[in-house]
């Protein structure tokens, strides 16, 4: 919900991490490439940059509030969209049981509710130009976890592909001028965690058939749920506090925002090869870079651009074999 990357990705979150799944067979409405990736680009920035405003510029510090708030707008939009639209007509195809809830939903979705937590809770402490680079890093630990588990064996050019991206991720972090440890190991967890949602997803549910939107029609109320126990513990009764001040028409644009994001991506699946969305992707990614510079001020060095021009070209790498 990519609410990531995957991701705020690899949400990008709920948002980017969503985009490993299958389009549906099922016929929905079409756009071109050009009019379609414009748009993703557009809302998937927007999502960071909006969050990344709430949480530093309006000093909303409640990541977990915030998450669970664009889960539930999810969960609640996904099922409107479901009786009113075509959409959602790939959630028919999935045949969903109690034993599969239990075993695959439910564990996955742990893994991708800690995974935007940490990740949403990382921009308290690093700047979203560093954070995305940081992000490159994904892959790596995707691999690491398979060859670790030994679902896959690793080969020379996929050892390659991970020296370009943990050397050049190295080189981002060595030039960062506002480091912050806390921060830097918080986004490794969330790094950590959305890889091994990934690898089970690829385990558990790869004969499932879902798109970003139905996907999320099922992982938002579970998401929403695991979070709800642990606010008590995180944040208590502050976040509603703050709500006044923060404003409906805040959190309702962010939720929408974020929300749109998915809509989008159920678009984005089919209309162009691996190779464009990748390149997509990439264009976002030093998009958004460039973005926090100009609008928060978050500077960078000639060293970071140099390594994470190492990683994109080992993401790239990475993307156009197949991850193979």
């Amino acid at each position: 919900m990519s609410l990531s990357d995957k991701d705020l990705e690899n949400q990008e979150n709920l948002t980017e991490g969503l985009h490993e799944s299958s389009a549906t067979a099922t016929t929905k409405p079409k756009l071109s490439a050009a009019t379609i990736i414009p748009v993703w680009i557009v809302l998937s920035s927007a999502v960071i940059i909006y969050n990344n405003y709430i949480y530093n510029t309006l000093n909303f510090k409640f990541p977990v509030f915030l998450v669970t708030w664009h889960l539930t707008f999810a969960a609640v939009g996904t099922r409107v969209l479901q009786r009113t639209t075509r959409l959602l007509d790939g959630a028919k195809e999935v045949h969903m049981t109690k034993e599969m809830f239990v075993k695959s939903i439910l564990p996955i979705g742990v893994l991708f509710s800690g995974s935007l937590i940490l990740s949403n809770t990382a921009y308290l402490y690093l700047s979203v130009s560093y954070i995305q680079m940081l992000k490159a890093f994904i892959p790596v630990a995707i691999l690491l976890i398979t060859w670790i588990a030994r679902i896959d064996e690793p080969n020379k050019k996929l050892l390659i592909i991970v020296l370009m991206i943990s050397s050049g991720v190295a080189l981002a972090s060595q030039g960062e001028l506002r480091f912050n440890l806390v921060g830097f190991l918080i986004q490794a967890a969330a790094v950590a965690f959305e890889a091994s949602r990934l690898v089970m997803i690829q385990v558990l549910l790869h004969n499932m058939k879902m798109d970003p939107l139905v996907s999320l029609h099922y992982y938002a109320p579970v998401c929403a749920g695991i979070n709800l126990l642990f606010i008590p513990f995180t944040e208590g009764m502050a976040p509603i506090y703050e709500l006044p001040r923060l404003g409906a028409a805040i959190l309702l644009s962010n939720a929408a925002v974020a929300f749109l994001l998915n809509v989008a991506a159920v678009f984005l699946v089919g209309v162009g090869s691996g190779l464009v969305l990748t390149l997509a992707g990439v264009f976002k990614d030093i998009l958004l870079i460039s973005g926090s510079v100009l609008i928060f001020g978050s500077p960078i060095t000639p060293l970071q651009v140099f390594g994470y021009s190492i990683a994109l070209g080992g993401l790239i790498l990475f993307k156009t074999s197949g991850g193979k």
